[in-house]
């Protein structure tokens, strides 16, 4: 029995893939490579000491999908295939909206038609929109979406619910994410933005290595201790590890659940400048410029549910993660490229 990844290769994918291996499932890598590299392959072969079975399509083609499960016994499918640049997601809706949802649609098709039963959908803290108060429950209303992106999130989620009442032997878990930062502590594989990164963490990285001149902080009139932006960090490892607790819930409950992946911490931007320049000795210059439209002043997980139910809890601290950050990105300074 085989656990098959979507989008494995990419930068949650491939950390997930790792953790799986570690705790010895046999795993299936389907990924297009649209935001990912080959070279991300060999890395995981080369950290876990192990194989697996890959196979390069899109999960919109549903004959190469169906070619996959007839030639392996697949257990469970990890979903992360999906486009993820809010900014690019705004300026092409349409590009989100059948890549994010008609791909989850064919994936989950081909799911139904070989009777696999076991799902896990990477989702996101975005579905929580701008007015429910943090910490976010899993319990609070999660209509309300800031951009294409988010909305994909949003109906990605209820694909799942919806499929779950219709076929009751259909059991799903939704991770909702907060803000994944961080790198295995091998160095060789991270977060290899395309282009301008969209978030925090990799600008501050290129910028310490020299390809950014500063980093733009988007407001300091926040109603937040020193007036930045605070989220909520999460080192990428701890995130992937908690795909391999929901793994393990599901076989063991049966059924259906939502739970935070987040530490339940907020960090402001300048924080988290701080902490990056004093693990790394590296100073970041940065400029204050005007907010972004759609962000909120202070966004954190209430994790408790995952930490009871699931048996899990982020381990890693913010300086862990800014010192793994770094480590990839200096090891890597043109990402998987170089």
């Amino acid at each position: 029995m085989s656990i098959l990844v979507t989008g494995g290769a990419g930068y949650i994918g491939s950390h997930t893939v790792i953790e799986l291996l570690a705790t010895n499932y046999d795993v299936v890598i389907v990924d297009d490579f649209s935001n990912s590299k080959p070279l991300v392959l060999d890395r995981i072969r080369q950290i876990s000491g192990k194989d697996f079975e890959f196979y390069q399509g899109s999960i919109l083609d549903k004959e190469f999908l169906r070619s996959v499960f007839k030639t392996h016994q697949i257990e469970a499918v990890i979903h992360f295939a999906a486009f993820k640049a809010v900014g690019e997601s705004v300026a092409q809706p349409l590009k989100y909206y059948h890549n994010n949802i008609e791909g989850s649609v064919s994936l989950l098709e081909v799911m139904q038609e070989f009777k696999v039963n076991h799902f896990i959908y990477s989702s996101s803290a975005t579905v929580y929109g701008l007015n429910n108060p943090s910490p976010l429950k899993e319990d609070m209303p999660t209509y309300q979406a800031t951009n294409p992106y988010g909305y994909s999130k949003i109906v990605n989620e209820q694909l799942v619910q919806d499929l779950e009442i219709s076929q009751p032997e259909f059991h799903s878990i939704r991770l909702r994410y907060f803000n994944p930062i961080g790198a295995h502590e091998s160095g060789l594989i991270g977060e290899d933005p395309q282009g301008i990164p969209n978030n925090l963490m990799p600008y501050i990285t290129q910028v310490a290595i020299g390809k950014r001149d500063y980093l733009s902080v988007f407001g300091d009139d926040y109603d937040t201790a020193d007036g930045t932006g605070v989220r909520d960090y999460i080192h990428v490892v701890d995130l992937a590890k908690g795909h391999v607790k929901a793994l393990e819930w599901l076989a063991r409950n049966q059924k259906s659940g939502v739970f935070n992946l987040g530490t339940g911490q907020g960090v402001s931007v300048l924080d988290l400048v701080k902490a990056f320049e004093e693990a790394n000795q590296i100073e970041i210059p940065y400029k204050i410029v005007a907010r972004r439209p759609g962000d909120i002043a202070t966004c954190f997980a209430d994790p408790s549910r995952a930490n009871d139910q699931l048996g899990w809890q982020a381990e890693k601290n913010i300086v862990d993660m800014c010192r793994d950050s770094w480590h990839w990105q200096s090891q890597n300074p043109e990402g998987y490229e170089a």
